[in-house]
């Protein structure tokens, strides 16, 4: 007698298996979205409930609450989302790529690269319109990677040093910039702390389209980085094109960082904290890693924009000082666990 041998279909059968509650949670988190959404929709100088919000969304009257909703706050939330998706997946990109678990655009002089480069453009009078914009910021984004990646290789963690004594840089010269030419950059002034406040009225067409792109061709590239994630020589062995695959998602990064930092502003940390925060239930899949990040993400992102606007009786505190608050005790975090030297 022989023996049997293995049932067609049954390893991709226990694949799915193993995948159900992979997919039960991302459906749980995109319900968490929607709810947290909904509650930063009614969150506000004027208080909308939750009913009401989905009322003004699903059967508009025109009445004062269901303009606030329609024309300011449900513009503002889709915002929160497109900007926290970006960040979080550029955040698992880079640190997939790198295989750095500190690697993040902001921390690596990514975010400020896209930044400066938009205050020199608005000096320069370039930076005009949302294509100026943005252009300006994935040249700036494109500049800063290939810095940061020239002087730090090697070694991870001068990678991280080099970003962020770079991002001091840049943004010590901005400041300047700003400074010394108040009348050409004061429009600029208040972008230059990352805010979600007044941004919703921008027209926002070319970046929010560029950013749905690059998320999708993030989930494209997604396979390919599972093997890389593996090791330039498994990598290599699988018959992954190393240098492509990190061109394609060099370039994602940079239109992702760029694109939400024209937006919204340097944000820092977002992309630092989503993936840490997933990476356990990706069990080491970079495509369910993609998928959680870009879920959670827009979560944490507009937790951020609901808790800068309720920490503060008389005002607004920037979102980006509120994910400051949150990454920083994530980067210690992960700094002792992983520790300098096995970075």
């Amino acid at each position: 007698m022989t023996a049997a041998g293995p049932v067609p279909g049954a390893k991709t059968e226990a694949r799915r298996v193993r995948s159900l509650p992979q997919l039960g949670l991302l459906i749980g988190g995109l319900v968490l979205l929607v709810a947290v959404a909904v509650l930063s929709i009614g969150i506000g100088a004027r208080a909308v409930p939750p009913a009401e919000v989905l009322r003004a969304l699903f059967a508009y009257r025109g009445t004062e609450e269901h303009v606030i909703v329609r024309d300011v706050r449900a513009p503002r939330a889709l915002l929160a989302i497109a900007v926290g998706a970006a960040l979080a997946v550029a955040g698992a990109l880079i640190q997939t790529t790198v295989r750095n678990p500190l690697a993040e655009p902001g921390i690596l002089g990514v975010t400020a690269g896209a930044g400066f480069a938009i205050t020199l453009g608005a000096g320069l009078g370039l930076a005009a319109g949302q294509g100026g914009q943005l252009g300006w910021a994935i040249v700036g984004s494109v500049i800063a990677a290939l810095l940061v990646a020239a002087v730090g290789r090697g070694s991870p963690l001068r990678l991280v040093l080099t970003g962020v004594a770079l991002t001091a840089v840049l943004n010590g010269v901005g400041l300047g910039l700003r400074l010394t030419h108040p009348e050409v950059f004061d429009v600029y002034r208040f972008w230059s702390v990352g805010s979600l406040a007044a941004r919703e009225q921008a027209p926002l067409a070319v970046p929010l389209t560029a950013i749905g792109l690059s998320l999708l061709g993030a989930l494209l590239l997604s396979r390919s980085l599972n093997a890389l994630a593996l090791g330039e020589n498994v990598a290599q062995t699988l018959g992954a094109g190393v240098g492509r695959v990190r061109g394609l998602a060099l370039l994602l990064i940079t239109v992702l960082s760029g694109a939400a930092t024209a937006i919204a502003g340097p944000i820092l940390f977002v992309g630092l904290i989503v993936p840490h925060l997933v990476r356990k239930p990706a069990a080491g899949s970079v495509p369910w890693l993609i998928l959680y990040t870009m879920v959670l993400g827009p979560i944490l992102l507009l937790v951020a924009d609901i808790g800068s606007r309720v920490l503060l009786p008389t005002g607004e505190v920037p979102v980006a000082i509120v994910t400051a608050f949150l990454g920083g005790p994530m980067l210690i975090w992960a700094v002792r666990r992983y520790g300098a030297g096995s970075l």
